[in-house]
């Protein structure tokens, strides 16, 4: 026990450097900053080149990592905040989330996407605690960690700037008339967050002896958890809400094996924002502070399509098949109209009814593990499973996201972050059914009463048919008094109550309605892939399609079809760009995000 609680303890020391970034910055520039963790992973490999390639001992690495991590945080600051000054905070979690892409996508194209081994740059002795034992690595943690806590006290309590990120965090239109340049102040943090995240890489690179490109997003996770344990904005906070997280890990580790380390993370962030949105510390009726009124991207009207060109477009993509022998392309299609399916469904939630999901590809993993555990265990024909996947899904998804729909903005956007990566660990973890990270393997290819859809004009007619399905459904639900209602629901919180909306009511309705549709995407991609995995589900996919919709434009059904279809057929029409593909997917976030908000198919109202 001892043991656990000390590994606790230094754990939640590499957490607390991550966290004070993430509420410093919340702090000063109201934002929760997604780029966080890629400047963590950027630290870590800063860190593994200066031991591994040039030799260095620890303290010239250290100062490295926290020159190239802070002037790096000034560079997201500079590309992905202030641009944006003045767009939302939403706008702003969006854009970090793109640069945190880009970052991500780039250090895999520089360093490769396998595991690098890191060896620490001293001897490894052990000192006797009582029942435990603690590493020279621990003590090198621990020293760093206390260091950097008093640093940063004396630099808040001391120096004239830290008074000024103070003030500014506190308010920052007063700040401003009191002659603080804000600006610099929100340079400074980002300088100083960034230095935090990647001195916090270097340790955890160094203690779990590995570095990866994909790091990041799991310590932006733990990193919220703890800043959002102690309440955004919050230092002290922080450094106690690390400290409860890496023990509660810890123990978890212990009792119940270390594939529950990361669902105990994702239950106590999913625990503090359903119950304690503000942390522990903050009074409980404490209001959240996110808007009531508007949608997070400007809402543009749809440009004008000819009544002739849809029906044409339908009849054209329905005869391909006739003139494209080729399979492979086919193949590629039916891809893009499933992504389509997808796109529709997060349109629905993000588009009409304004609510913000980033977890979504958690719905199409409902789907398909719905479909391959009913045919492949239950031997259900695949129409019926086509008939109660989504159904599952669509259930599953509105028990679990019922209760955050009183959150709004970012805070619904991270519980639903935490809800599509709770859905992924489950599956990981529930190996009776799920087979754990081996996965479901020979899901039998569709059938339509008896005759198997084995070939790629077949599948391209199923998934073509399904979408066009998707479409109607959505634009008769557009045009009718539910979806009137959700855009009321959109656009002003109060006044829609105040009309007789019930909010949670229609969210409900919105969530379930998306879930169906993205768990039909999942039954489609099931039978396709043939093969699905909890790693098949990632976070960079439910990014993708809120990609796809944003640039087709939001609350525009033929947009997010558009969108899905550009972005999937484009990557392989130009086959170099395949490798850079989610590389593309976050630059065209933050150009569609700068330059055109409102999307391609979409006009200024």
């Amino acid at each position: 026990m001892l043991d656990q609680l000390i590994n606790g303890l230094v754990v939640g020391n590499l957490y607390a450097l991550t966290a004070v970034g993430i509420t410093q910055i919340y702090g000063v520039a109201n934002v929760i900053n997604f780029a966080h963790g890629s400047l963590y992973m950027v630290g870590a490999f800063v860190g593994w080149m200066a031991v591994t390639w040039l030799g260095l001992p620890l303290l010239p690495t250290l100062l490295l990592v926290l020159v190239a991590s802070a002037l790096l945080g000034l560079a997201v600051e500079r590309v992905a905040i202030r641009p944006f000054a003045g767009s939302g905070r939403t706008v702003l979690l969006l854009t970090t989330i793109a640069a945190g892409l880009v970052l991500e996508q780039a250090a895999q194209l520089i360093w490769g996407p396998e595991t690098k081994a890191f060896h620490t740059p001293f001897a490894d002795v052990r000192v006797r605690v009582g029942g435990g034992f603690l590493s020279s690595l621990d003590l090198v943690i621990l020293a760093v960690g206390l260091t950097t806590a008093l640093a940063l006290w004396l630099f808040l309590k001391r120096s004239r700037l830290g008074w000024a990120v103070r003030a500014t965090a506190q308010d920052r239109e007063a700040a401003l008339q009191m002659g603080v340049d804000v600006n610099q102040v929100s340079r400074v943090s980002f300088a100083m967050a960034g230095a935090l995240a990647g001195v916090s890489g270097l340790l955890v690179g160094l203690y779990y002896h590995s570095v990866y490109p994909t790091m990041g997003f799991s310590a932006s996770l733990k990193g919220f958890t703890a800043a959002l344990l102690g309440g955004l904005g919050n230092i002290p906070g922080a450094l106690v809400g690390a400290y409860l997280l890496g023990t509660a890990e810890s123990l978890a580790v212990a009792w119940l094996g270390s594939t529950w380390r990361d669902l105990v993370g994702i239950g106590l962030l999913l625990g503090v924002l359903l119950f304690r949105p503000n942390g522990l510390f903050a009074a409980a009726r404490a209001l959240l502070p996110e808007p009531t009124a508007g949608t997070f991207i400007p809402i543009g009207r749809p440009l004008p399509i000819p009544r002739w060109a849809l029906p044409a477009a339908g009849a054209v993509a329905l005869a391909l098949p006739l003139v494209v022998r080729n399979g492979y392309w086919l193949q590629v299609l039916a891809t893009a109209w499933i992504f389509g399916l997808l796109a529709i469904s997060l349109n629905l939630i993000a588009g009409t009814a304004g609510q913000i999901s980033l977890g979504h590809a958690g719905f199409l993993a409902l789907g398909a593990y719905a479909s391959a555990i009913l045919t492949t265990r239950l031997q259900w024909p695949f129409l019926l499973s086509l008939a109660v996947a989504p159904v599952i899904a669509a259930a599953v998804g509105v028990v679990l996201c019922y209760p955050a729909l009183r959150l709004r903005g970012q805070y619904l956007a991270v519980a639903t972050i935490g809800l599509g990566q709770g859905i992924a660990l489950v599956a990981l973890n529930w190996t009776a059914l799920t087979r754990g990270p081996l996965g479901i393997s020979n899901i039998a290819p569709p059938g339509l009463f008896g005759v198997e859809i084995t070939s790629a004009a077949g599948f391209y007619w199923l998934t073509l048919t399904l979408l066009l399905g998707g479409i109607w459904v959505a634009e008769r639900l557009s045009g009718s008094y539910l979806g009137r209602a959700l855009r009321a629901v959109r656009e002003d919180e109060v006044a829609a109550r105040a009309y007789g909306v019930g909010l949670e009511r229609y969210k409900s309705i919105a969530f379930g309605l998306s879930a169906f549709i993205a768990g039909l995407a999942g039954v489609l991609l099931a039978h396709a892939y043939t093969y699905i995995a909890p790693d098949t589900f990632t976070h960079a996919m439910s990014l993708q399609v809120l990609t796809m919709v944003v640039l087709g434009g939001l609350d525009n059904t033929i947009g997010a079809v558009a969108g899905a279809l550009a972005l999937i057929v484009i990557p392989e029409s130009a086959r170099f760009l395949a490798e850079y593909r989610f590389l593309v997917y976050g630059l065209l976030l933050l150009v569609m995000l700068r330059f055109r908000p409102r999307g391609l198919l979409s006009a200024a109202s």
